[in-house]
C-alpha cells in the first residue's frame, strides 16, 4: 500500500515528481506485466473514413503552437492491451514552444519511468515492452495540444461549422481535426486504415495504437500555470 507520503510526492510541483521518478524502474515491471498478457486483439485496424464537410483553402486550418507560459499537468493513467491493464499516476511539465517531460508512476508505488520531448526527438529510455506506453512525438505532441507532425505539400482541409479537418501527407496520412482552435483529434491512417490516433476531451486524452490493438487513457486531475522548471529535468 502507498504510503502518505509518496501520495502527497504525486500532487505535490514537479520537482517532487523528479526525485520519485528516480525511485525505481517502471521498465521491468511494465515489461512483465505487458508481455503477460494472455490475448491480444487480433481485428484488423479500422478503415478510414472519407474527409467529412465542405472543401476549404489550406489556409483555413488553425495554428495550434503552445500557449505561453510553464505549465504543469497532474493525471491519473490507464494502460490497455489485450488482457493486460495496469494504473497509475502521471505528471508532465510543457516549457513551449516545443519541449516537454513526460513521468509516469506505477499504481502501488512499484516504480517510474520518464521522456522528454524536445521538437521533433523524443527520448525515452525504457525497455521495448514499457515504451508502449509512450505514443510516438507527433501523437504526444497531439495529447498536449500542439500539431507537430511531417511537412507535406499534400494538404486537404473540410469543414463542417465550427469543426475544421484536413488530411495532411501521403502514405502515411495525418488525419487532423480541430473544434474551433482547439486540436481534438489526429489519426495516422496509412493503407487506408488508422494505424494509431490521439482523441482529446475537456478533461481526457486517449492515445489508441491498433498494431497491437492498446489504448492509454490519462485523466486530467490537475492543469496550472508554474515558475520557470530546473534545466535538470531535460536530461534523463
Amino acid at each position: 500500500m502507498r504510503s502518505a507520503g509518496e501520495r502527497r510526492c504525486v500532487l505535490r510541483p514537479a520537482r517532487c515528481a523528479l526525485e520519485r521518478s528516480r525511485r525505481g524502474s517502471l521498465s521491468l515491471v511494465l515489461s512483465a506485466s505487458i508481455l503477460s498478457a494472455s490475448i491480444l486483439s487480433a481485428c484488423a485496424p479500422p478503415a478510414a473514413r472519407p474527409l467529412a464537410g465542405a472543401v476549404a483553402p489550406a489556409m483555413a486550418l488553425p495554428g495550434s503552437e503552445l500557449p505561453p507560459g510553464y505549465r504543469q499537468i497532474v493525471f491519473d493513467w490507464e494502460y490497455e492491451q489485450g488482457d493486460g491493464r495496469m494504473r497509475g499516476e502521471g505528471v508532465v511539465r510543457i516549457a513551449p514552444p516545443d519541449s516537454a517531460r513526460l513521468d509516469l508512476f506505477l499504481g502501488g508505488g512499484f516504480g517510474g519511468g520518464a521522456a522528454v520531448l524536445i521538437g521533433d526527438s523524443l527520448d525515452a529510455p525504457l525497455t521495448p515492452a514499457a515504451a508502449r506506453l509512450i505514443p510516438p512525438a507527433p501523437m504526444l505532441w497531439a495529447a498536449l495540444g500542439r500539431l507537430a507532425i511531417p511537412a507535406a505539400a499534400d494538404t486537404t482541409v473540410r469543414v463542417d461549422g465550427s469543426t475544421t479537418r484536413a488530411d495532411i501527407g501521403a502514405a502515411p496520412v495525418w488525419r487532423v481535426e480541430f473544434h474551433g482552435n482547439r486540436l481534438a483529434i489526429l489519426e495516422r491512417i496509412d493503407d487506408g486504415r488508422v494505424r494509431d490516433l490521439v482523441n482529446r476531451r475537456e478533461k481526457e486524452v486517449v492515445y489508441e495504437s491498433f498494431s497491437p490493438r492498446s489504448k492509454l487513457t490519462l485523466r486530467i486531475t490537475r492543469d496550472e500555470p508554474v515558475m520557470k522548471f530546473d534545466a535538470k529535468i531535460w536530461t534523463l
